[in-house]
């Protein structure tokens, strides 16, 4: 099926798998910055692994496990609060993030979006107090899920909740890393289920309204509303160009995105050279979204070349590969995302049961 024939159920069901197969095809590399190690440990990333005990460029021992950041380790809301009996894993050098996490398994913020997922299936629109309410008993009871690490808006998050702050009021001020590329990771799921609107103004108000729950920051809500612009004309257009759209939001948020891709096609440039390059692999926006945008116009008709390359290249590639999968999945639709990814994933057969459900109530 050519991308010109697509409909909405096909971008919808691309959109969604493709969030979580790229999460989980870089999870056991994730935040490598050493190629070189990531090579030695893996390879060239084309299916999933788990990950190895040790990791070469982890500081999990330098985050503060009482709030957001780096800082003291005394601080209990890792352990007691969220990730009861993992705290252990935290102090320990070089310990992998996801630590006994299988081939297949996706991290912490996918695993939040899909309560986000769940909540807009069960109660037919979008409700920010359900999903805060849920987005807690996922996080405070113990066994709901596999992962060791907590990126800092979560720590920042219920540090105030353990505060008695009121719930719409947890979101933590904005730190060095608040505005990141994890903040992007559930959008895709409240920007399709306002597409049925048909207004822009609606989805970006959607995107904004739930960014704001957990992420403060100005800088992330600017780059939220170009991927909610992005994901509006690519279900909306009649012929939607992916390189176009994508080279258009890079350069409005200041990076040259086509001539950067005409320069590596010429001369047959590594994705290295861009991403470790000209863009840090690291998590803050300014940097992975662009990075995201320019692999989405690279690789626009090719979603397993994208991701593969996402994968490779390290960093936060997880979270950039969920949104990335996002966008490449919308444009493709479905059938171009590997069948042995989606075959592969942990919790397929739970998965398949809510994009189906959730497509049902919001195509």
């Amino acid at each position: 099926m050519s991308t010109n024939q697509l409909n909405k159920v096909d971008r919808m069901r691309g959109a969604l798998w493709g969030m979580f197969v790229g999460d989980a095809l870089a999870m056991p590399v994730h935040w490598y910055y050493n190629i070189a190690a990531l090579w030695q440990d893996f390879g060239q990333i084309r299916d999933y692994q788990a990950p190895k005990a040790h990791h070469p460029n982890s500081i999990m021992a330098l985050a503060n496990t009482g709030k957001a950041g780096r800082g003291s380790q005394d601080g209990d809301i890792v352990g007691e609060v969220i990730l009861k009996g993992k705290k252990h894993h935290w102090g320990q050098p070089n310990r992998h993030y996801h630590q006994g996490m299988q081939a297949g398994d996706n991290t912490l913020n996918l695993l939040c979006s899909r309560i986000l997922l769940r909540s807009l299936t069960n109660n037919g629109h979008y409700d920010p107090a359900d999903f805060l309410r849920e987005y807690i008993r996922f996080m405070t009871e113990p066994d709901r899920h596999n992962d060791t690490y907590a990126e800092s808006y979560h720590r920042d998050f219920f540090s105030n909740y353990a505060k008695g702050i009121v719930l719409e009021n947890c979101a933590g001020p904005e730190g060095h890393d608040t505005a990141s590329i994890g903040g992007l990771v559930s959008l895709p799921i409240v920007i399709i289920s306002t597409l049925s609107d048909g207004y822009l103004a609606t989805t970006n108000a959607a995107a904004l309204t739930q960014q704001r729950l957990t992420h403060l920051s100005s800088l992330l809500e600017r780059h939220a509303l170009e991927l909610s612009e992005l994901l509006f004309h690519i279900f909306n257009d009649v012929n939607p160009d992916t390189e176009q759209l994508a080279c258009a939001a890079a350069s409005k948020l200041g990076f040259p995105a086509a001539q950067v891709i005409q320069n590596v096609r010429r001369n047959k440039s590594s994705d290295l050279d861009v991403i470790g390059g000209l863009l840090s692999p690291a998590c803050y926006i300014d940097q992975s979204f662009p990075s995201v945008l320019y692999l989405a116009a690279r690789y626009q008709d090719d979603f397993e070349s994208a991701l593969i390359a996402n994968t490779n290249v390290g960093g936060d590639n997880c979270h950039r590969g969920a949104v990335l999968g996002a966008i490449l999945g919308a444009a493709l639709g479905v059938s171009a995302i590997p069948k042995r990814w989606v075959n592969g994933l942990t919790a397929r057969v739970e998965l398949n049961d809510e994009i189906e459900q959730f497509i049902a109530g919001y195509a």
